[in-house]
């Protein structure tokens, strides 16, 4: 029987998103688990191939199954393990070294696993089915609850020396007296231009001011709210994606420098907000960086169906396989 067919898999803090797809990038069934019900790595993957054994069983593909793709975060691709993931409660024999692929590969009965980072693992779905199609040079940017990238040379995925190669959301973006990052770490992109960071942006400015605004009302504020709020046209939160944009537009003509992409992707929750983040990213691009690239490189937004976008991103890997 011909293995038509691929999984994907989207490693989450809070859920793991599984899908079974094909070659046209459809994705034909999926299924959704707990990935924070245990601390247990062994145990969790054996929830998680229980539950693809079931997606397997629903979409009659016995026998059909090419191979499996995984994005996670600190998911190196080399090695086929997740490093100290801050985000994952997991442990295996008290280490957080997990050999996530050969673990997996042993549940499913052989059947070959391959895995990366989650931002690489968008790249490559981006390039595979989305809007980089045709692309051999770019830089994908996840803009979510952290900033990931995925970066893309002569269409391949750079993976460095030791697989954790472009961690763009970590490179500084405010030298002195920057913000606090998860990383531990001060002044990172991600503690400015993620969803955490837009939020904490509209929190310290409501402190700062009495302007009047539509978030003041919020006892919590999340990223989602300032959106909305600049949408009804209230003139503190617009500020603050422009600022945030400013922000990205003068990182990304630093990410120019380095690899001359054709195109910069963004994807992620926060990007649905690009009419208010569009205009101040490309201007702070244009205005840093050198002439020779100035309006050359595209800034595009992902044309992967966003439900479905992880697992396709995943998935793509496992036609390597």
């Amino acid at each position: 029987m011909e293995k038509d067919l691929v999984i994907g898999i989207d490693v989450g803090g809070q859920t793991t998103k599984c899908g079974i797809v094909d070659a046209r990038g459809t994705v034909l069934t999926r299924t959704v688990i707990r990935t924070d019900d245990t601390t247990d790595a062994k145990e969790f993957i054996a929830h998680l191939a229980e539950a693809l054994k079931r997606i397997i069983d629903e979409a009659e593909a016995e026998g059909r199954i090419r191979g499996i793709g995984v994005g996670a975060p600190n998911g190196n691709y080399y090695t086929g393990h997740i490093e100290f993931a801050p985000n994952l409660k997991w442990t295996m024999d008290g280490s957080k070294v997990i050999p996530f692929a050969q673990l997996l590969t042993e549940a499913m009965d052989g059947i070959p696993v391959s895995l990366t980072n989650d931002a690489n693992a968008a790249a490559v779905g981006e390039m595979t089915y989305g809007a980089a199609r045709g692309m051999k040079n770019f830089i994908m940017i996840t803009l979510g609850t952290g900033v990931g990238s995925g970066i893309v040379i002569n269409g391949e995925v750079v993976y460095g020396h030791d697989g954790f190669a472009g961690e763009l959301g970590h490179t500084c973006a405010v030298r002195y007296n920057g913000r606090s990052c998860g990383c531990g770490k001060s002044g990172c992109l991600e503690a400015y231009a993620s969803a955490i960071g837009v939020a904490r942006t509209a929190r310290e400015w409501l402190e700062m001011t009495d302007e009047p605004s539509l978030l003041r009302s919020l006892e919590e504020i999340s990223s989602k709210d300032v959106y909305e709020a600049a949408k009804e046209g209230d003139a503190l939160a617009q500020r603050v994606f422009a600022f945030t944009g400013k922000i990205l537009g003068e990182k990304f003509a630093d990410f120019i420098e380095f690899s001359a992409p054709e195109a910069i992707v963004l994807f992620g929750g926060l990007a649905h907000a690009k009419e208010f983040l569009t205009e101040p990213i490309q201007q702070a691009m244009d205005a840093n960086v050198l002439p020779l690239w100035r309006g050359k490189v595209k800034l595009v937004y992902s044309q992967l169906k966003e439900s479905d976008a992880a697992i396709l991103g995943a998935s793509a890997l496992a036609w390597e396989l």
